[in-house]
């Protein structure tokens, strides 16, 4: 399989672009899920999606090592060409190096001011200028409305994709009216396209990632997909 065709199978394919057929510059996403059922998984095949199509990313990584999400991309990308058969895997391997950066933010040290303090220091001297921005780690169940507002602004200031992941809790039923559960039901509206992972219904031997919410007309409510259970690799 060449570059291209691994590129047009991606299932998550289907949200890179409006009803329109245009590329959407602009948006702030979320994948939430319980514990331990593969949101940072998500995340990065969202990341590589973007880098395969050319686009620079900064992962930003709260309370874990450089080298943790390193290994995420390492065995996302492995078990990705491994099933695909991917012609020239090294080169694109350091493509995708050449097109990632990796920070890392102790909790108490991320917030807008410091994260955009360090992304223009790399626009402005010329090293890296990311067009889309991942959030691993973000914890909702401290932070304000206004913070995410703020990142928000950001978004629209950097001209970014911002996906984040946050963690639900089985005995939280808090629920917005959009079916965004709890700690980010309060906060839906900020959100452009939210995804939840769910485990395996009776009968499934995987989970799934289910559409809740999508303004930018990528991909209707309700779409589902399959997560492969020992790769976490998101399935066409």
């Amino acid at each position: 399989m060449l570059k291209q065709d691994l590129i047009a199978k991606n299932p998550l394919r289907i949200l890179s672009q409006d009803a329109k057929g245009k590329e959407i510059s602009q948006r702030m996403g979320l994948v939430m899920s319980r514990a331990g059922l593969g949101k940072t998984a998500i995340l990065v095949q969202l990341a590589l999606d973007s880098i395969l199509n050319g686009k620079k990313i900064v992962h930003v990584s709260i309370d874990q090592s450089l080298d943790k999400t390193r290994v995420w991309y390492d065995d996302i990308f492995k078990d990705i060409v491994g099933a695909e058969h991917l012609e020239n895997a090294a080169a694109v391997a350091a493509e995708i190096m050449q097109h990632r950066m990796i920070m890392t933010f102790k909790v108490s040290a991320f917030n807008r001011p410091r994260l955009e303090e360090r992304l223009n220091d790399l626009v402005q001297q010329d090293i890296f200028r990311p067009e889309c921005l991942i959030i691993d780690g973000f914890d909702f169940t401290k932070a304000s409305r206004e913070d995410l507002a703020d990142l928000r602004e950001l978004m629209e200031v950097m001209d970014l994709n911002i996906w984040f992941s946050a963690v639900s809790h089985r005995e939280d039923e808090r629920v917005s009216a959009n079916g965004i559960p709890a700690p980010c039901h309060e906060v839906d509206d900020l959100f452009d396209t939210v995804m939840v992972i769910q485990p395996p219904a009776e009968k499934q031997n995987c989970n799934t990632l289910n559409v809740v919410k999508d303004t930018t007309g990528a991909v209707e409510v309700g779409t589902s997909l399959n997560i492969d259970p020992s790769s976490l690799v998101v399935q066409g």
